[in-house]
């Protein structure tokens, strides 16, 4: 019996399985609590891998949490998008969906206990006042005038706040912790602010909304987490996590944990650049295949087994790093590759007519779905019309290429060889017809005494399906768009192009969305998840058959 392969150890699990070694922990609980203001990236991918595979492998659970504290920017369809993509990347969570907005009353009950311990302040500085009170890396931070009021009147006005007494931005209620700190997130941070917007999952109940750092170390610990792992832009937040915990009547502390977080060459994972690039329309939504989305890469046809491929491979580390897009899609190449069945399509179709074929005979021929592995075979229908791309075509070639020349044979992909013979032109000099003849004796053989030029894909003319082809590109011309002044400007103007006279193979007929192919010679595709139906086939280009970003990269283009 084969044994599952030990997952490599990194430093997180260097420390549970000393937590669990020293009895610290009897069981391992992690959690997932992204916000509901847009869909997942691929930054989110390795979150999401990391948090439940550890779950997983120490046999212990994973709550999925959302963080729904800011009513302004968060959706329902947002929450439902991030359940529907942590469970296509093969996940589920412990139990039901938790939310923040579950603890509010909680939440509520905690601030209050650190207002009556002398912990927490109601403030009336401006946010601008604010910030400027709490100084600069180099210029210490000086106190609230209001920061010595009495626990009385602060909790007298923190009742009213949540009364609806007060203007949005009228007031907030401050942690009470070192305005002179070194780490400018212990300077007296907000922990609850007025907004006077209604909750999608609350309603109007709540005026007021506690803030991220104040709810997530609570939250994890209301649920008992153990370990809660998160990326590095949250290690300076460590200290109020543990303070705040430190703080109030809860017997649960979990462990903070930092990583890296995963970054692509190539692409931008900011939430606010991401939607940037939706409501201004240079994309066709959060799930566009150009986009960084997992539901984006979903409808483009990376398969969750290569996104959860590429993050083993990235490894969790502390290091700041970013990771080529090539290493992403080498991964989708390699599963695609072992699972995608082959099938045929002509994009850019030119007839050609094989002269001594006979007119009415259609040929069913076999073809194997795969060349390796054993999925079957589909049929083909031979005709004496056919369509080959245009680029195997050429009147005249040097000896390097392997493709249909005048006076020249090449093999019809699991079909017969042909001998170009003659072309006709249109009255502007364009091809329209190549004119062949073929080998009836070459069918699963080579002719004797000659050799074809190589071997070429094609489609009946009268057997074949018109097809609509996006051949999708990566969305920004440079590595790194996001160190742009203006990241818009990077945008690569040929990220899509969409082909609309494509031909593929009769067997594609029925095809369901999301069904993954070979096209053979031309990359891996996909049938459109929404727009691919039985009356209008659509195909998305998924990758191509090999990296031809590297050259590009290379030579500095």
């Amino acid at each position: 019996m084969s044994e599952t392969p030990e997952k490599p150890k990194n430093f997180i699990r260097q420390i549970i399985d000393r937590d669990l070694a020293e009895g610290k922990h009897q069981q391992v609980a992690t959690r997932f609590p992204p916000e509901p203001n847009g869909y997942l990236h691929v930054g989110h991918a390795k979150s999401i891998c990391l948090n439940f595979g550890v779950a997983q492998d120490y046999q212990g659970t994973c709550n999925l949490r959302f963080d729904d504290t800011n009513p302004a920017k968060e959706e329902a369809a947002y929450a439902q998008a991030i359940e529907e993509d942590v469970r296509w990347l093969g996940f589920n969570w412990n139990g039901e969906i938790r939310h923040a907005s579950d603890y509010f009353e909680q939440l509520f009950d905690y601030a209050c206990e650190l207002i009556e311990k002398g912990l927490a302040y109601v403030d009336e500085l401006t946010p601008e006042q604010i910030r400027e009170y709490r100084g600069t890396f180099e210029i210490p931070g000086k106190n609230s005038p209001h920061r010595e009021r009495s626990a009385a009147e602060n909790l007298s006005l923190f009742k009213r706040m949540r009364a609806g007494e007060f203007a949005d931005g009228a007031m907030c209620l401050r942690a009470k912790i070192d305005m002179q700190s070194p780490n400018i997130n212990m300077r007296d941070p907000v922990i609850y602010r007025i907004k006077h917007q209604d909750h999608h999952r609350t309603g109007d109940a709540w005026c007021i909304y506690p803030m991220y750092d104040f709810t997530h170390c609570i939250s994890d610990a209301l649920e008992g987490i153990t370990h809660s792992l998160c990326t590095l832009e949250f290690e300076d937040h460590r200290p109020l996590y543990d303070w705040v915990l430190d703080n109030i009547s809860i017997e649960c502390h979990p462990q903070q944990i930092e990583f890296s977080r995963l970054n692509l060459e190539h692409t931008v994972t900011s939430k606010r650049k991401l939607n940037q690039l939706v409501t201004d329309g240079h994309v066709d939504g959060w799930d566009d295949p150009r986009m960084p989305t997992i539901s984006g890469m979903r409808r483009r046809g990376f398969t969750a087994a290569a996104i959860r491929d590429m993050c083993d491979r990235v490894g969790v580390t502390k290091k700041v790093n970013t990771t080529e897009m090539g290493v992403l899609e080498n991964c989708v190449r390699e599963d695609l590759d072992r699972h995608a069945q082959r099938a045929m399509a002509v994009l850019d179709p030119i007839k050609v007519i094989i002269t001594n074929y006979p007119e009415d005979q259609v040929e069913e021929l076999s073809a194997p779905n795969h060349p390796q592995h054993d999925m079957g075979t589909r049929t083909l229908f031979m005709t004496r019309e056919v369509y080959i791309d245009r680029a195997d075509f050429r009147e005249e070639a040097n000896k390097k290429y392997k493709r249909l020349v005048l006076g020249k044979e090449v093999r019809l992909r699991n079909s017969y060889v042909i001998q170009a013979n003659e072309v006709v032109k249109d009255d502007a000099g364009n091809i329209t017809e190549i004119h062949c003849t073929y080998d009836p004796e070459t069918l699963g053989k080579n002719p004797e005494g000659r050799k074809p030029k190589g071997v070429i894909h094609w489609v009946s003319v009268s057997h074949s399906l018109p097809a609509e082809i996006r051949l999708y590109d990566r969305l920004f011309n440079i590595p790194n768009p996001g160190s742009e002044a203006d990241f818009v400007h990077a945008i690569n103007q040929e990220s899509l192009t969409v082909l609309t006279n494509a031909r593929v193979e009769k067997s594609l007929q029925n095809v369901a969305p999301e069904t993954r192919f070979q096209f053979e010679r031309e990359g891996y595709f996909c049938s459109d998840r929404y727009d691919c139906k039985e009356d209008r086939l659509v195909f998305n280009r998924t990758v191509t058959l090999r990296d031809s970003w590297a050259k590009i990269e290379q030579k500095g283009e």
